[in-house]
């Protein structure tokens, strides 16, 4: 039994979205909006958004830790309490924060419940369209009620995928699928997926609240997927090689193969 109530969950994330990041959508003022030190643009939805979930979901399960994004910047060693025993809020508060501050409806909130180092519940909400899917692990992927399935298998040509330039650049790579996503939000490209709308996707960039909800919404929807060195894909773990998620084990090993070979890993 999960220790949260999933609908509970699903609500703060539409109440913070409605309070704290929908009435700055597209209208942002000078000063709201800047760079990290990364060199990734924040705003000041994003930092209110993170404090405010921050809050209630610790509340939510007494002893919790949070792993928040923005935090993360200024504290990385607070990325520990994933490696530890026990229970660990994830928080993206605006995942595709450049869409967002660009004025483009391409960005979610995403949070990932994990415990003991697993993904155990995940939630994607697109605040834009009122749309949330979540996730619970051997429970499946659901999105407003309906059950998410993944894509089938597929021939290479008919297949979509989600990649970075590098492998864009390399047409060997790319030139034997049917078309390339690049939505510049790691949560449509998981709500792309889960739905059966594009077959795989790679990324080599593994920030836990990029990947935590996304990865298990995947799997619970019926697909495979796994790091492109074989190992399990753990929010947590350092130094693992880039995420491969695709319909089935067999076209995944396809792929993987392909990536290694491309990216020299």
């Amino acid at each position: 039994m999960m220790p949260v109530d999933i609908d509970a969950v699903t609500a703060l994330l539409r109440a913070v979205a409605q309070a704290e990041i929908l009435p700055r959508f597209r209208r942002l003022r000078d000063g709201e909006s800047w760079e990290k030190r990364s060199g990734a643009v924040v705003t000041v939805a994003d930092e209110r958004a993170e404090a405010a979930l921050s809050e209630a979901l610790a509340a939510m399960l007494p002893g919790s830790a949070v792993v928040a994004e923005e935090a993360a910047e200024a504290a990385p060693e607070t990325l520990d309490a994933l490696n530890r025993p026990g229970a660990v809020w994830v928080i993206d508060p605006i995942d595709g924060t450049a869409n967002f501050s660009e004025g483009k409806a391409c960005f979610a909130v995403m949070v990932a419940l994990v415990v003991d180092g697993e993904a155990a519940a995940g939630w994607i909400y697109d605040p834009v369209a009122d749309a949330a899917a979540v996730v619970e692990r051997g429970g499946g992927a659901w999105r407003d009620g309906a059950r998410l399935r993944s894509a089938a298998p597929a021939p290479e040509a008919e297949m979509t995928g989600a990649f970075g330039w590098r492998l864009n650049r390399d047409k060997g790579f790319s030139g034997r699928f049917r078309a390339r996503t690049y939505n510049k939000c790691c949560g449509f490209d998981y709500l792309a997926l889960a739905e059966g709308r594009t077959h795989f996707a790679f990324y080599r960039s593994l920030k836990p609240w990029d990947h935590a909800a996304g990865q298990l919404l995947h799997a619970e929807a019926g697909g495979y997927n796994a790091c492109v060195d074989g190992t399990p894909y753990r929010p947590g773990r350092k130094q693992q090689e880039g995420l491969l998620l695709a319909p089935d084990a067999d076209i995944w090993a396809g792929l993987a193969d392909r990536i290694r070979r491309s990216l020299g890993i």
